[in-house]
């Protein structure tokens, strides 16, 4: 629930700090926020309450630097799935974060090999395979090949694995991270297109006494309500029908299996014949 909340108020450009935060849930293992005004503070926040998270999409977010991605480094250390870029602001974040992205040995005090056994020798992003992002210029790209080439920049999907890894769907870049969690839904309930206007408070519908009637003004929990109770009323028949075909699998197991039903109907036909 709360990651179709989540996914419809970012399709809405409605996803912010205080939404996000609101609905964390430290078991999730993706976390999809790009296009949205989510700052630092909030991609901070979102890495400290869920540390396993594994694949994440911070694109067109204009308000992220790389004080929010190096907290997400630092807190999720199995991240695998980056996904970054896709305007100015986000394409200098990108190149920025580099520098936390590429392995780099850490100061070592220990006077024997055999008090570094607890000891991290590696800092940076360690477990991260996968980086999308697509217009990665030429100085980076040839940057991580050589600082880091475990890292695989924009993989394509092909019939033969990379490097002996299939790729993950979460790492192609025509994919969206959270495309499972509104499947069903219909686009109609989100797709709305909210303005500079909008977000600054100012009213671009018709006043209620140029259309003569009031406009009632529906709240966010209000609007993602009715969302979900159309979905519910389209997908009804479709469960009732589901529903029957359950039942008289049911029935037809019950008879085939069981030797009273078999009595049953064979006591039907034979009265039947007479």
């Amino acid at each position: 629930m709360q990651k179709t909340i989540v996914a419809i108020a970012r399709r809405r450009k409605l996803l912010d700090d205080g939404i996000l935060n609101a609905l964390l849930d430290d078991s999730w293992d993706t976390l999809d926020i790009s296009g949205s005004d989510i700052t630092d503070l909030g991609l901070t926040k979102a890495a400290q309450t869920c540390p396993n998270l594994l694949a994440v999409d911070v694109r067109k977010c204009k308000k992220i630097t790389i004080v929010g991605v190096s907290a997400l480094i630092s807190q999720c250390h199995s991240l695998e799935i980056l996904r970054c870029g896709g305007c100015p602001s986000s394409e200098s974040t990108a190149r920025r974060c580099l520098s936390i992205l590429v392995p780099k040995l850490n100061a070592v005090e220990e006077e024997s090999w055999e008090n570094l056994e607890n000891t991290d020798l590696v800092d940076g992003a360690q477990s991260l395979r996968w980086l999308v992002w697509p217009n990665i210029d030429p100085e980076s790209k040839a940057r991580l090949a050589v600082e880091c080439p475990r890292i695989a920049v924009n993989p394509q999907p092909s019939p033969l694995s990379l490097r002996g890894v299939e790729v993950p769907l979460a790492a192609c870049p025509d994919s969206i991270l959270d495309e499972s969690y509104v499947a069903g839904i219909d686009p109609e309930t989100w797709a709305t297109t909210v303005s500079d206007a909008d977000r600054a408070g100012i009213n671009t519908l018709p006043s209620a006494s140029e259309q003569g009637q009031d406009l009632p003004q529906l709240s966010m929990a209000e609007k993602f309500r009715l969302a979900f109770v159309e979905r519910d009323l389209r997908l009804a028949p479709k469960r009732a029908k589901n529903m029957r075909q359950r039942q008289r699998r049911a029935e037809k197991e019950w008879v085939t299996s069981s030797a009273d039903a078999k009595s049953v109907v064979l006591a039907a036909k034979f009265r039947k014949s007479l």
